[in-house]
């Protein structure tokens, strides 16, 4: 599991997970592409790559990095991402404070401001359950794109779901997309994490101590009507 910043705390570092992200970042993934692939493949193609019955590391075969499914409006990152890291570096060697604020600050600075809401699942019946309902919200065009982690043997048997947006600065675009994901039928806990942190290898047990998620969003199925809870862990202030 790559993504997996809020999962239970383990004895492995910051720089361990960021190692991690980038090898299944680098392996081949399985895409579905709603803007090249006919819709009416769709259905095969979910069934044929479920997350619990695709491997990370098949014998005999290439390692999967991730399932993603891309939605007829998709658009990936256009910020500077290297020009992001060099100013990180220079950051860091002038001894200026890393917060949260900093990093945002950078992330305007070079328009590196995708960001994703987290969802970590037991292998089997509940994440294919839940990837189906998030893949077909992508195929719809209600999300612009998703990845899910394949089942990996060698660590653990959870999955995680990411779910992206264009701007982690813009808190009404992050609370739509919770809504969609809310709508769609997912009702577990999520957390959203902005693309700079990953980039910049802001994971669990940084030597910063910073949280690698910046909102927590917990669904209360005793409201009426239901809705979620979402706490912005940079001021732990509930936002709605």
């Amino acid at each position: 599991m790559a993504e997996d910043e809020a999962a239970p705390p383990g004895q492995l570092s910051a720089e361990d997970y960021a190692a991690e992200a980038m090898a299944a970042d680098m392996d081949p993934w399985i895409i579905f592409d709603a803007r090249k692939t006919p819709r009416a493949e769709f259905s095969g193609w979910l069934e044929s790559h479920r997350p619990s019955q695709v491997s990370r590391y098949a014998e005999g075969e290439r390692p999967v990095g991730w399932i993603a499914v891309r939605g007829p409006h998709f658009c990936g990152e256009t910020g500077d991402v290297g020009g992001l890291q060099d100013s990180w570096e220079k950051m860091l060697a002038s001894g200026r404070s890393v917060t949260y604020h900093t990093i945002r600050e950078l992330a305007l600075n070079h328009s590196v401001l995708h960001g994703k809401w987290l969802m970590h699942l037991d292998t089997g019946f509940k994440v294919d359950r839940a990837w189906e309902s998030i893949a077909r919200a992508a195929l719809d065009g209600r999300i612009s794109s998703a990845k899910a982690s394949p089942h990996n043997p060698r660590s653990d048997s959870r999955h995680v779901i990411c779910v992206y947006n264009q701007n982690f600065t813009d808190e009404e675009q992050v609370m739509r997309l919770d809504a969609t994901i809310r709508a769609a039928g997912v009702k577990c806990v999520l957390y959203y994490k902005p693309d700079v942190y990953t980039h910049l290898g802001i994971y669990r047990n940084n030597r910063w101590k910073i949280c690698p998620t910046i909102y927590e969003s917990m669904f209360d199925l005793e409201s009426v009507p239901r809705r979620s809870h979402i706490t912005d862990k940079v001021t732990n202030l509930e936002v709605t």
